[in-house]
């Protein structure tokens, strides 16, 4: 057996890689590593946590709440007290409720965004978010070492478990709310409330931002929040070629503004009042600008590699530092444990900001765009039109190549920085980074990025310019060299 953690944990295809029995294996080297000294002395950011208490929660998906019950009967096997939520959350309530607890780490059996015939499990530190490479590292050494010495998982029976107080059901919800209001400002929003369409793709975002939003007078139309294991054949992806059923909405008059979570509730995509998407990277930048010139703060802005240049432009704007780190939350979330980090994000819909654990969070971030817009008194049309007036305009493209086989990244990075052109499409190169597959930046501040996929056999390639022709020149030079 195989199982490496990637960029946001372990992922397979359910009844192939991800079976009853890998994910008991799994959740074994789990216990094995947390509760190894390696576990306690590194990556805990100064948090001092129970060393017996973990947390376990679930998505929507088919099978994962007996999944995660299997992965809690191997948790209470091994001494450790497990608190497993009552009902299908969100990966960020889970996250929240690790730090909230005092737990010394977290599994969230979900594979967030990815197809239905997927499922993984998301690993989480005791600050309340992904637990760090070395720590994923060391639960694939107790795998590894387990196996070759034909050391099966430890198991307790369930019933058993709950009676002993070994296992004990709880709702999150209400602990992560109470933090929220700290971080939204209710008063605002109430004080100009606003017709919202929220779809949580089926996902375990469900219900979650309208019940957030009771009794502030905003009137808050779902779709897609009923049970359904198989998403509807979709990808649970908060991306405009799976939003027909918000476009929809809007269209028919049920709100001005909408919000979409992915299926873990995680990451956060938007459409204005006209059924215009809004990806994370004009929401990136408008809380930026909005935490700025609204709230006044500063800080740095931590972002990855594949997001927008638009940050980099209000950042100068405004004398924020600005740090750029490879694809993956758990990058941005070590600069936020350490420095003064004003927001994090990423081109996939993951953003947190001050105050928040360092986690992307979708429910969060759309319950800030109510916020933006009843603080303004302007539709989210009118905030994204002066944001490219500012900052803009700013055209954006991701092309996802599926794989036949296995690739070399540290090989595909050479190639493609030894053999880089001196221009593209008539564009001087002005930078090459590899801080994650290679990234050309051009002299008119368009960009080209070529990586491999952490959690799927795909190489993605990214494009960034001023005009669409320009990002369609891009990809197509970015395609020629990648399958070259």
């Amino acid at each position: 057996m195989t199982i490496h953690f990637g960029t946001d944990g372990w992922r397979g295809v359910m009844s192939d890689t991800f079976t009853f029995h890998n994910m008991r294996l799994v959740t074994q080297a789990v216990a094995d590593a947390v509760a190894s000294d390696e576990w306690l002395n590194g990556g805990q950011q100064g948090v001092r946590p129970d060393p017996r208490r973990m947390v376990v929660g679930f998505d929507t998906r088919f099978l994962s709440d007996r999944f995660a019950v299997e992965a809690a009967r191997v948790l209470a096997a091994n001494g450790y007290t497990v608190y497993l939520t009552n009902a299908d959350v969100p990966t960020p309530t889970v996250s929240y409720a690790v730090r909230h607890l005092g737990a010394i780490a977290g599994l969230m059996i979900t594979a967030s965004h990815n197809a239905p015939r997927y499922n993984g499990l998301k690993l989480k530190a005791a600050y309340g978010g992904a637990a760090m490479p070395e720590q994923c590292r060391r639960v694939e050494v107790y795998l590894n070492d387990n196996e070759a010495r034909g050391r099966g998982p430890n198991l307790m029976d369930y019933d058993h478990a709950r009676d002993a107080g070994l296992i004990r059901r709880f709702n999150p919800t209400p602990a992560y709310y109470d933090h929220l209001r700290t971080l939204i400002d209710l008063d605002v929003i109430a004080d100009n409330p606003q017709h919202v369409v929220v779809d949580s793709m089926y996902g375990s975002g469900r219900g979650q931002i309208k019940g957030f939003l009771q009794g502030t007078g905003c009137e808050v139309f779902e779709v897609r929040a009923e049970m359904n294991p198989g998403f509807g054949g979709i990808h649970p992806e908060p991306i405009a070629k799976y939003l027909g059923a918000l476009a929809g909405a809007i269209a028919a008059g049920r709100g001005q503004l909408g919000l979409a979570t992915d299926g873990d509730a995680d990451r956060i995509g938007a459409m204005d009042g006209r059924g215009a998407f809004v990806d994370p990277h004009r929401i990136l930048a408008l809380a930026i600008k909005y935490f700025v010139e609204q709230r006044q703060w500063k800080g740095a802005v931590v972002k990855t590699v594949s997001t927008t240049r638009m940050v980099d432009r209000l950042a100068n704007k405004y004398g924020l530092q600005v740090i750029e780190t490879p694809v993956g939350f758990n990058h941005i979330a070590d600069h936020m444990l350490n420095g003064d980090v004003l927001i994090g994000g990423e081109e996939s819909g993951g953003i947190s900001f001050r105050g928040h654990i360092p986690e992307g969070d979708g429910v969060l971030m759309g319950l800030l765009l109510v916020e933006m817009v009843a603080a303004t008194g302007e539709p989210l049309e009118a905030l994204v039109e002066d944001l490219l007036k500012e900052v803009g305009p700013a055209h954006y493209k991701r092309l996802d190549l599926r794989l036949s086989r296995p690739i070399a990244k540290d090989r595909l990075v050479t190639r493609l920085k030894d053999d880089a052109p001196a221009a593209i499409a008539g564009t001087s190169i002005e930078q090459i980074s590899t801080l994650d597959g290679v990234k050309y930046v051009l002299a008119d501040d368009s960009w080209l990025l070529i990586r491999p996929s952490g959690t799927e056999p795909v190489l993605r390639v990214y494009a960034e310019a001023h005009h669409p022709d320009m990002v369609e020149a891009l990809l197509d030079f970015g395609r020629d060299l990648a399958e070259d």
